[in-house]
C-alpha cells in the first residue's frame, strides 16, 4: 500500500517549505519582536495551556479515524456523521474546562479574552485535523498535502497585511483573530470534501455508537495528554514560576521557534507513514526494511541540521530577533539537540500506534511526564528557562529511546550494526566537517552553513548510509 510515499513526500516536503518557514519566520516571529518578548510570552504560556488541554477536543479521534478508515475505507459514511456530533459535544467541554482553569489561575478580563479565543481556535484546529484524517485515510495525500498549508498561507496573508499597514498598532490579539479565520475557512472546505466522499451527513446524537468510539479512542487520548503534558507544561511552568516569567516565556519561545517549525516536517513523516503502516500491518507486510529506510531518510539530514544549528546558534538568533540574543542562542543550542529523539519518535512511536500497542505507549508517556514535570520543578527555579531546555532533551531522549527498544521487541527487528557504524562515521564526520570549515567557505555565514549542510548530508550517500537502491526499492513496491 505504500502509495506513492516518494513523490507524496516530496510534494508534501515542498508545499511546506514554501510556506511554512515564511509564516514562522516571517510572521510569528516578527509579531514577537513588534508585541515585545513580554506580551508573547503571556501569549505563549496562554497558548501552550490552551495545547495541553487539547485532548479533550480530540480523545485520540484523528489517530484512531486515521487508522480504521485506512484500513477499511468503508466505515468513513458510518463514522463522519457520529464523529462530527462528538467533536461539537468534546468542544463544548473544552471550552468549560478552559473557563475553570483560566479562573483558577486569576486570568483577568484581557487574557480571559484572548483565553477564550485561543480555546475556540483549538477547536478549529482539532476539527481540521479530524477531517483531514479522513482524507489522509483515504488515501488522497495530494489533497492532504495542498490542504496543510492553507491555515499558514491564510495567516501570511492576514498577518502580512497588518504588519505592512499597521505595525506601529498591532497587538497580540489581531494575531489571536487571525489565527480563527485561518483555521476556519479550511474547516469549511475540508468538510466539503470529506462530505463528497461519505455521501451522506446528518446530526444525530447516537449514544452508544458515541460511547464506543470513545472507549475504542481513549487509549489514544491518553496518550496525546502525557505527550503534551511533557512538551508543553515548559513554557507554562517558566512563566508561572520565575519572577520574571512572562519575559523568561517569551525568550525560551525565541529559542523554541526554529525547533517548533522543523519538527512541522518530521510531523509530516508521520502523517504519510500512520496510514501507510495500519495497512502493512493488515496486509501482513514486512515492515523492516521500510521502517529503517524512513527512519534513515529522516534522521540523516536531522544530524546535519542539528550540528549546523548548534555551531550557528549566536548568528541564527541575532539574524531573527532583537533583544536577549545571547540567552536565546544557548537555549537554542540545548532545545535543537532534542529535535534528533523527536524525529525518531516520529517514526517509531507511529509504527507503534499503527500496531494499537497503545498501553505500552501510555506508559511510556506518563514515564516522560513524570520526568519532565519533576525535574522542571527543580531545574526551573535554579537555571531559568536553559534549566527547561535541559529537562526538554533529557525527557525526549529518554522517551525516544523507549520507543526503538519497543518497536524491536514488537516487531522483532534485528539491529542493524552496520548501519550504527554508519551513523556513527556520519555524525562524526559532520562534527569535523563544521568544527574546522565554521565561516572558513565564504564570507556570508549563511551561504557558509548552507554550503556545509549540503556536503554534510552528501556524506550520507557517500558512506552508503542512504542508498539509491532502498529509494528504488520503495518505489519499485508501490501498489
Amino acid at each position: 500500500m505504500r502509495k506513492t510515499f516518494i513523490t507524496n513526500l516530496i510534494l508534501l516536503l515542498f508545499l511546506n517549505i514554501l510556506v511554512k518557514p515564511f509564516y514562522i519566520f516571517g510572521i510569528d516571529r516578527t509579531v514577537q519582536n513588534v508585541v515585545g518578548a513580554e506580551i508573547y510570552g503571556v501569549y505563549a504560556a496562554m497558548f501552550s495551556l490552551s495545547i495541553i488541554f487539547n485532548i479533550i477536543l480530540d480523545m485520540g479521534i484523528a489517530n484512531f479515524n486515521n487508522r480504521s478508515i485506512a484500513q477499511d475505507n468503508a466505515l468513513l459514511p458510518q463514522y463522519f456523521s457520529s464523529m462530527v456530533v462528538l467533536k461539537f459535544l468534546l468542544g463544548i467541554v473544552y471550552c468549560i474546562v478552559l473557563g475553570i482553569v483560566g479562573t483558577s489561575l486569576g486570568f483577568g478580563f484581557e487574557q480571559f479574552k484572548i483565553f477564550g479565543i485561543l480555546a475556540i481556535n483549538q477547536f478549529l484546529l482539532s476539527f481540521l485535523l479530524y477531517l483531514r484524517s479522513n482524507i489522509s485515510g483515504t488515501y488522497m495525500y495530494k489533497t492532504d498535502s495542498c490542504i496543510s498549508v492553507i491555515d499558514r498561507l491564510l495567516m501570511i496573508i492576514i498577518c502580512g497585511y497588518l504588519l505592512l499597514t499597521h505595525r506601529e498598532d498591532f497587538c497580540i490579539e489581531w494575531f489571536v483573530y487571525a489565527q480563527t479565520v485561518s483555521y476556519a475557512i479550511p474547516c469549511v472546505i475540508v468538510f466539503c470534501i470529506v462530505l463528497g466522499k461519505a455521501k451522506r451527513f446528518s446530526f444525530h446524537f447516537d449514544l452508544k455508537f458515541l460511547l464506543q468510539i470513545v472507549k475504542k479512542t481513549y487509549p489514544f487520548a491518553l496518550l496525546s495528554l502525557l505527550m503534551s503534558l511533557y512538551t508543553r507544561t515548559d513554557m507554562v511552568m517558566i512563566e508561572r514560576m520565575l519572577p520574571d516569567g512572562a519575559k523568561q516565556a517569551g525568550i525560551y519561545a525565541q529559542s523554541y521557534r526554529i525547533l517548533d517549525a522543523v519538527s512541522m516536517f518530521a510531523y509530516l513523516f508521520a502523517t504519510l507513514l500512520l496510514p501507510m503502516f495500519a495497512k502493512m500491518l493488515k496486509d501482513q507486510a514486512p515492515l523492516g526494511k521500510f521502517t529503517k529506510f524512513s527512519f534513515l531518510l529522516l534522521l540523516s539530514p536531522v544530524l546535519v541540521f542539528v550540528i549546523g544549528c548548534c555551531s550557528y546558534s549566536t548568528e541564527l538568533m541575532d539574524l531573527m530577533y532583537e533583544e536577549s540574543i545571547d540567552t536565546s542562542a544557548k537555549i537554542f543550542q540545548v532545545l535543537i539537540i532534542g529535535f534528533i529523539p523527536i524525529s525518531s519518535s516520529y517514526i517509531f512511536g507511529t509504527l507503534l500506534t499503527a500496531n494499537n500497542n497503545m498501553k505500552v505507549m501510555n506508559i511510556m508517556a506518563a514515564a516522560g511526564m513524570i520526568c519532565n514535570i519533576g525535574f522542571n520543578a527543580i531545574f526551573i527555579p535554579k537555571y531559568g528557562a536553559w534549566g527547561a531546555a535541559v529537562v526538554s532533551v533529557i525527557t525526549q531522549f529518554f522517551t525516544g529511546i523507549i520507543q526503538i527498544m519497543l518497536s524491536l521487541k514488537y516487531f522483532k527487528f534485528r539491529i542493524p550494526y552496520k548501519d550504527i557504524a554508519k551513523m556513527t562515521i556520519f555524525i562524526i564526520a559532520n562534527l569535523l566537517l563544521f568544527y574546522f570549515l565554521k565561516d572558513r567557505i565564504c564570507d556570508n555565514w549563511i551561504y557558509n552553513v548552507l554550503i556545509l549542510c549540503v556536503i554534510g548530508f552528501a556524506v550520507a550517500f557517500i558512506i552508503r548510509l542512504i542508498q539509491i537502491k532502498d529509494i528504488l526499492y520503495v518505489l519499485k513496491n508501490e501498489d
